[in-house]
């Protein structure tokens, strides 16, 4: 029967999708601008923490301290900024009177549709090895896969051709309608893209300033080491865990503000590895292998070069919770006579068990925790606290 026919999709006017694609990628832009300060500040700003930091599973900072957030020497955020900006200069194209409504939707599919997969292709890297998502990351994610259908819906309401075909009609409109202004954007992007994989600041490699004779070490009368001012004017106790990012980023944070105000700070290290083998409040396994990085770090003090292997503990990315103690033992300095380390000495599991239990009764319940003038401070130490102890 006649009746039954299916009814013609009418589209919407052009300017309807053209706006909405104009929007998405303007928030998508907006968006990947705050992750990327964001990303800046994580690795550069000791007191930063940012909003979606809600939890182990949903924590955008956890996300930028992975090793993932770095693509071909930049940030991937910034990669998005950059991405997003490419859509943004192509869309004038796509919305004059030469495109008529079909040219570079293709284009800017081929173009969509391979974010996406890298979107796809973070999404598995934070579920399988960063165990964390950012939310801000997942609300990139939806505005590209937004953009990847707009650019298709955009070809089947106007386009006439298959998506190959149209490809290198818009590719051949590019070249001879819109050339001059083409040739220009190719070497502004072109130029943008070699600065960035070439010249970007590397400011997510944190590191110490180098171990100076200038700067006293010692023990104290208790077996800790320290670093620092003979006659300090003010002591900070650490308790730390080397798989902790925020211990490493404030640890070398104290190590450079005493190098700057040299005879005035000491800093005492404790261990506080936040690991279940060792650490009777962490329930299930977390930051595993951080213990023996740590009885590692014993050893090394016993042969006079903790600091040493302090500064190599806490660049080493370990895997699966396994170290090689003779690699790292050569990195400090150590002289093994060619076999590795026994860390699993008993004299060191106590020293190592005996700082997990002071540091239990101060109600230590994370790292980093620091002890300033009897007071304890966790995750990091107040503003106005390193006001007093810098002024």
């Amino acid at each position: 029967m006649k009746g039954n026919s299916p009814k013609p999709v009418i589209p919407l006017p052009f300017p309807v999708y053209f706006w909405v694609v104009v929007i998405l990628s303007g928030m998508g832009l907006a968006d990947a601008m705050y992750l990327s300060i964001s990303h800046y500040r994580v690795y550069t700003d000791i007191g930063y923490a940012s909003f979606c930091a809600i939890s182990k599973a949903i924590n955008c900072d956890t996300v930028s301290q992975s090793p993932y957030s770095i693509l071909w020497g930049a940030p991937v955020p910034v990669w998005g900024v950059f991405g997003y900006l490419c859509v943004l200069v192509l869309l004038p194209f796509a919305g004059s009177k030469e495109a008529g409504k079909e040219r570079l939707w293709p284009f800017l599919f081929w173009i969509l549709l391979g974010f996406s997969l890298y979107s796809l292709a973070l999404g598995l890297i934070a579920a399988l090895y960063i165990h964390s998502y950012c939310l801000m990351c997942i609300v990139s994610y939806a505005i590209i896969f937004l953009l990847l259908f707009y650019a298709w819906l955009i070809r089947r309401r106007f386009g006439k051709n298959g998506l190959i075909a149209d490809l290198f009609l818009d590719v051949r409109f590019l070249w001879h309608k819109k050339r001059p202004q083409i040739m220009v954007l190719m070497l502004v992007f072109g130029t943008v893209f070699f600065v960035m994989i070439t010249k970007f600041p590397a400011y997510w490699n944190l590191t110490p300033p180098p171990l100076s004779e200038s700067i006293p070490t010692g023990i104290t009368e208790d077996g800790h080491p320290w670093i620092g001012a003979i006659a300090p004017v003010i002591e900070i106790t650490e308790f730390t865990d080397y798989q902790c990012f925020q211990c490493k980023k404030m640890h070398f944070f104290l190590r450079r503000l005493i190098e700057t105000h040299l005879g005035k700070i000491r800093l005492i290290h404790h261990h506080y590895p936040m690991d279940d083998k060792v650490n009777p409040i962490v329930k299930e396994p977390f930051h595993v292998g951080s213990a023996a990085m740590s009885l590692l770090a014993i050893y090394a003090q016993s042969k006079g070069k903790f600091w040493e292997m302090n500064d190599v503990l806490f660049n080493t990315d370990i895997s699966e919770g396994a170290i090689n103690t003779k690699t790292l033992s050569k990195q400090a300095g150590i002289d093994t006579g060619g076999t590795a380390p026994n860390i699993y000495d008993p004299q060191i599991q106590i020293k190592l068990l005996t700082d997990v239990r002071d540091g239990m009764k101060l109600g230590i319940s994370g790292t980093p925790a620091y002890i300033i003038e009897g007071k304890l401070y966790l995750g990091q130490i107040p503003p106005d606290v390193l006001d007093k102890i810098i002024n």
